[in-house]
């Protein structure tokens, strides 16, 4: 995707074999001034494709980025995986009206997204990058710090605009985007219930960043789960946004995630060697205090999971990874249910301290309730996770802003009726 205020699109270069051409890219949108005055085009590359490049007739009165206007594309085979994957999640830079606020010019002490950004591409290498959502975090841009670096997002007006869209995202990011492939999943930010009345911040993420991109405005409360295919592994993403908007424990949505999570397991089904990863927002099993009693994320997922034919997810989905919680947590149940990944911790203030580790063991959560196995909580820093390709399995580590390692290597068992990790 790429886009200008000039309302036609570039095109694209790419070798695939010994051959070499360029490639128009469709147009999706035009500009919709003043919240999205941006031309949104789309081109869909075969995989094999390498050494994509804008063309340079097209955009050399434009500022581009990345500057060498090349355009990662995946690494993988149809038989083969990514090798390395960067886990990124609550990305934006806190700015409300009340405060606190995060200083989002300073990117040491105040925003560190930006640095956790250009350390997972630098220092992680990644084939491929996860985003597990909440992306707009200005919800009045008129006192953010860096501002004045921001055209199109100073004001409160703007809040949802191409302008935030670009400084709380694309202009951090953009070192991050430029060597990888980005799958991004929705969060409760980018709902469909804030003002303004043009749109809002659904609207903003229907036309840049969702899967299936609108160019009429809308936003839609429960779309679909999407399956990306990255060769054997196959992320599905189920949108939680609106999940329990209140946090409240409420399952009152419980029948229609049912159906989310019944296409899911159908889905899975379809290719009983390869692997697959539920990718959403809001956590199905993440523990966030252990009490007495537990709080738990998120009932109405976890209800609705035990309402399908299943009763469980099928077992070849071996992991669920999220976000919402501002923290780092890796929970397994050492049982057919895949373990719990969440990563809350890339950006987003304020951040959560999360449960004493050894209260969370033993802890019962779900439907029908489990023990938990392992409990591996990071809570009050920032960062980031990765998961690095084992020998048909994955090893699961925590990084800081530097892209230092945190903590243990956990590497996930291959035991569909024990799924676990074990941690060194």
């Amino acid at each position: 995707m790429t886009t200008d205020t000039s309302g036609t699109c570039p095109s694209v270069r790419y070798t695939v074999g010994a051959f070499r051409a360029g490639y128009q890219m469709r147009l999706l949108s035009r500009p919709a001034p003043p919240q999205f005055p941006t031309t949104v085009c789309e081109l869909v590359v075969p995989l094999g494709a390498r050494a994509a490049v804008l063309a340079q007739s097209t955009v050399a009165a434009a500022v581009v980025h990345p500057a060498n206007r090349e355009l990662p594309l995946p690494n993988w085979t149809a038989t083969t995986r990514p090798r390395t994957i960067g886990v990124i999640g609550d990305t934006g830079c806190r700015v409300t009206t009340p405060g606190p606020d995060q200083d989002c010019a300073n990117h040491q002490t105040g925003w560190p997204f930006p640095r956790i950004a250009g350390s997972a591409a630098a220092v992680t290498h990644p084939d491929l990058v996860i985003h597990v959502g909440d992306y707009l975090y200005r919800d009045d841009p008129a006192q953010a710090t860096d501002a004045a670096a921001n055209p199109g997002c100073t004001a409160a007006g703007d809040r949802f605009s191409w302008g935030c869209v670009v400084a709380d995202f694309f202009r951090p990011a953009e070192s991050l985007l430029a060597v990888a492939p980005v799958v991004l999943t929705r969060g409760n930010h980018e709902d469909c219930r804030t003002p303004p009345a043009t749109g809002g911040a659904g609207a903003a993420w229907f036309r840049y960043l969702a899967d299936d991109l609108r160019s009429n405005g809308s936003c839609s409360l429960y779309p679909d789960p999407v399956e990306i295919r990255a060769g054997v592994l196959h992320l599905l993403s189920v949108d939680s946004s609106y999940a329990d908007p209140a946090d409240s424990g409420s399952i009152t949505q419980q029948a229609i995630y049912t159906r989310q999570f019944e296409a899911v397991n159908q889905a899975a089904g379809q290719q009983p060697g390869h692997d697959y990863f539920v990718v959403t927002h809001k956590p199905v099993w993440m523990v966030r205090s252990a009490g007495p009693p537990p709080q738990t994320f998120t009932p109405v997922l976890d209800k609705a999971v035990g309402g399908t034919t299943l009763g469980r997810l099928a077992d070849n989905i071996r992991m669920v990874l999220s976000g919402h919680a501002h923290l780092y947590q890796m929970i397994d149940f050492d049982t057919a249910r895949p373990p719990q990944l969440t990563v809350g911790f890339s950006g987003g203030d304020p951040l959560e301290q999360g449960p004493n580790d050894a209260a969370v063991l033993g802890t019962p959560v779900g439907t029908p309730p489990q023990a938990v196995h392992h409990s591996l909580t990071q809570g009050g820093v920032f960062g980031y996770a990765v998961l690095n390709r084992n020998a048909g399995t994955w090893d699961l580590t925590s990084h800081d802003p530097t892209g230092a390692l945190r903590g243990q290597t956990c590497t996930l068992s291959r035991n569909a009726a024990h799924k676990e990790f074990v941690c060194h």
